[in-house]
C-alpha cells in the first residue's frame, strides 16, 4: 500500500465529514426558520437593531 492511497482516504472522509456536518446544520437552521416561537435576528425587519441578538 502507498502514501496515496493513505492521503486519499483521508481527503474522502474529510469531505464526507464536512458533508454531513452541513447537512446537520442546514436541518437545524430550517427547524429554527420553521419555528413561530424563536427569537428573530436583529437583521429581520421587524426586529428593534438595538435588541439583544437572537443566537446569544
Amino acid at each position: 500500500m502507498d502514501w496515496t492511497y493513505l492521503v486519499g482516504a483521508l481527503a474522502f472522509v474529510t469531505l464526507i465529514t464536512w458533508i454531513i456536518i452541513a447537512q446537520l446544520s442546514k436541518r437545524k437552521v430550517e427547524k429554527r426558520m420553521d419555528d413561530a416561537e424563536a427569537p428573530k435576528s436583529t437583521l429581520a425587519a421587524d426586529k428593534s437593531a438595538t435588541g439583544k441578538p437572537a443566537d446569544v
